[in-house]
């Protein structure tokens, strides 16, 4: 299945209200595999008013996207698995953090006592609402209002995960476990926020929260599959899974969670942000059999966990 690559004017599936939609799932006709597959980070549809409110050109704000994810991973629903993925970019709101990691210093007002403000991640400027894009520049010309970031949260974060948990329940209600891949991209050399500053990276980073979010066999599997196919892996390294990994990974419960990080140089020109066909059309193919091959584990394994 292939799908359209984003751009930042494009038009999402619209509300009844006509506002974009944040987020599609492709489901199969018929989910045949315990398996859901989530693309949080490779939305394009960037507000005009956001884009306004930026001191960032378009392409800088893109920077933080990971473009072309959702097509990778475009295989769930032939293999008979839902794929959720977010339309709206990360840089605008972040659906792999807390709902309410947000940096004080950022708005005019007060926030709510509920907010978390002392994360690591707000430290770094990357909250729920970012301060900063991938590379460190500063997103915005003046301080935001509360009231806007708690919209946008309204408004985009909890429809994404209302979605996710809904195709995580129905999926451990239909098969009585659900592994969830969280799919990723990752800039090719660590940024200068990164614990690998300057440092090359693998082409493939797996992060299971250091095993605790998913049964060793879902990790060893995906392992195994991605090194068959001639790619460099590593586990947990500088990431070892986000908000969504470490949420929703239960493995006691039945629900386990995986998160995949691409190296983007394996199929894009990170300057530019060009894709490139022939290597897209390779990663395709491989992140099918990847996906496959986490589908076909013995239920056994899921359950027992």
């Amino acid at each position: 299945m292939d799908i359209a690559a984003p751009s930042v004017n494009g038009n999402a599936n619209g509300h009844a209200n006509g506002h974009p939609a944040p987020l599609e799932v492709l489901a199969p006709p018929r989910q045949g595999l315990p398996l859901v597959v989530a693309s949080p980070h490779s939305g394009a549809h960037y507000p005009p008013q956001f884009v306004a409110a930026s001191r960032l050109d378009p392409m800088a704000l893109r920077r933080s996207e990971d473009s072309f994810v959702d097509e990778i991973f475009g295989a769930a629903p032939v293999l008979g698995a839902p794929l959720l993925r977010a339309l709206f970019p990360r840089a605008y709101v972040d659906p792999n953090r807390e709902p309410y990691e947000l940096d004080p210093a950022m708005f005019q007002d007060a926030l709510p006592g509920y907010a978390n403000t002392r994360s690591p991640r707000v430290a770094a400027g990357l909250g729920t609402i970012a301060r900063v894009v991938a590379t460190g520049r500063e997103i915005y010309r003046d301080k935001l209002r509360i009231a806007e970031a708690l919209e946008r949260i309204h408004a985009h974060y909890q429809p994404y995960h209302g979605a996710l948990r809904r195709l995580i329940g129905e999926t451990r209600e239909a098969f009585g476990c659900c592994m969830l891949v969280d799919a990723h991209s990752m800039p090719s050399v660590g940024g200068p926020m990164d614990a690998d500053a300057g440092r090359a990276r693998v082409d493939v980073i797996l992060g299971d929260v250091h095993g605790a979010s998913c049964a060793a066999a879902v990790t060893d599997t995906a392992e195994r599959c991605l090194r068959d196919l001639g790619y460099a892996v590593t586990r947990n390294n500088p990431y070892s899974g986000g908000f969504t990994t470490q949420n929703y990974g239960r493995p006691r419960r039945g629900v386990h969670a995986l998160q995949i990080e691409l190296n983007r140089a394996l199929y894009m020109d990170e300057e530019t942000m060009a894709r490139k066909d022939d290597l897209i059309g390779r990663l395709k193919r491989d992140m099918h059999a990847v996906l496959a091959a986490v589908g076909a584990i013995d239920r056994r394994l899921l359950l027992a966990a």
